[in-house]
């Protein structure tokens, strides 16, 4: 039994429905309230109260990349994670880098609130774009993972997500692909998968959402 507590425009919440999807694994999807979240989930994650949270077989697991993980071991076919040890270890390596730096700096922009907060938070974007591109991908590969999916594309697939709902909001382009053509082409082939287009959340929907989740942010400050 495979239960998953999220929110449908959260980027943790998709990289567990992907994988899930992607496993073809069946479940049932709980959608929380953002600002009334449900007293199972508090009871499921007491520490940071937040989701998504995956409940197989009545035993709660947190954090989005961990649940990745998680489901790629329990269910082992259509992995995620390379076999080779130095492989694996690289991956993870990459993912920390998504999770740590990238996401961050999209956050930032996505909170930016006027020109200059803009513009260094753009630079500290492509900084890290450019980190990405000339590291991960020399060889014209179609994924991080090569010719299929990895937990790579799962992690950057879903900042990468944020990042043009953001775009959009603020009128700025960030992913050129005149500066970052791999990347560009890479979430093009990303996004264009069967199981991830399905998968997507309305992207005006999001961006509608978004814009007021980033007004009632804002207004805090």
């Amino acid at each position: 039994e495979v239960k998953l507590h999220g929110f449908w425009y959260s980027p943790y919440t998709l990289r567990v429905v992907w994988t899930l999807k992607l496993k073809d694994i069946p479940y049932q999807n709980i959608e929380e309230d953002r600002y009334n979240k449900s007293l199972q989930l508090l009871e499921y994650n007491p520490v940071y109260k937040k989701t998504p949270v995956l409940v197989h077989n009545g035993k709660p697991l947190c954090e989005s990349m961990l649940i990745v993980e998680y489901i790629d071991e329990i269910w082992s076919h259509n992995s995620l994670l390379p076999a080779d040890p130095y492989e694996r270890a690289l991956a993870r390596f990459w993912v920390k880098y998504a999770d740590d730096d990238m996401f961050s700096a999209v956050i930032a922009f996505f909170l930016s609130n006027n020109d200059e907060e803009r513009e260094k938070s753009i630079e500290k974007i492509w900084e890290h774009l450019r980190v990405v591109e000339n590291q991960c991908f020399g060889d014209q590969k179609k994924f991080f993972g090569g010719d299929i999916i990895n937990i790579m594309d799962i992690a950057f697939g879903s900042i990468f997500k944020i990042l043009v709902v953001a775009e959009d909001i603020l009128d700025a382009k960030v992913l050129e692909d005149e500066k970052f053509p791999h990347l560009h082409s890479w979430y093009n082939n990303f996004k264009d998968v069967a199981v991830i287009k399905e998968n997507l959340p309305d992207h005006e929907k999001m961006v509608a959402f978004a814009k007021f989740i980033r007004e009632k942010r804002l207004a805090c400050t």
